[in-house]
């Protein structure tokens, strides 16, 4: 992975190239596209496209090519933004939520685990002694590992008070 406008020379780095495979993918956006060719020639790399002509090239043509077709693709990706923006937010708007782990007791398996658990509290144990006992019994987790006292705190918490959507603010 590389950070925002830094280039990772083991991404696409071959015998001295960096390839860049994807019509405008070089970098979605320009400044990026611009600094990433400035650190390749800085250190001696010839960048191959697989879908353009000679993206290093110092000849107007071919810079003016490449800088539209990077701000095609800036613009591509403005709208995939705004999209998974709205969908989000219709979603959110619908169900309350849209990011995230999806909250503990959905399945049948964890409706049974926040029983056992609110039983055990009704009973007087501390969270601690909830998740000895539930590691006993053999209850499952949703990650499959052992239960610990905040985890089952936190998920006693969660289903003790009232879910407000953000739409009943």
């Amino acid at each position: 992975m590389r950070e925002e406008g830094k280039l990772d020379l083991d991404e696409g780095f071959i015998d001295g190239s960096f390839a860049a495979t994807k019509k405008g993918g070089l970098a979605r956006d320009l400044m990026v596209q611009k600094s990433t060719i400035a650190d390749l020639v800085e250190n001696g790399i010839i960048l191959i496209s697989v879908a353009e002509p000679d993206l290093m090239a110092i000849d107007p043509t071919p810079i003016l090519m490449r800088q539209m077709m990077g701000a095609v693709a800036q613009y591509d990706k403005s709208q995939i933004v705004l999209k998974l923006r709205a969908a989000g937010m219709r979603k959110r708007a619908a169900q309350g939520r849209c990011e995230g782990r999806k909250p503990f007791g959905r399945d049948e398996g964890e409706k049974m685990a926040i029983e056992r658990m609110r039983a055990l509290r009704a009973d007087g144990l501390a969270f601690d002694r909830i998740a000895e006992r539930l590691n006993a019994e053999g209850v499952a987790t949703r990650t499959g590992k052992r239960w610990h006292e905040v985890v089952v705190n936190r998920i006693l918490q969660s289903v003790s008070r009232p879910q407000v959507r953000k739409t009943d603010r």
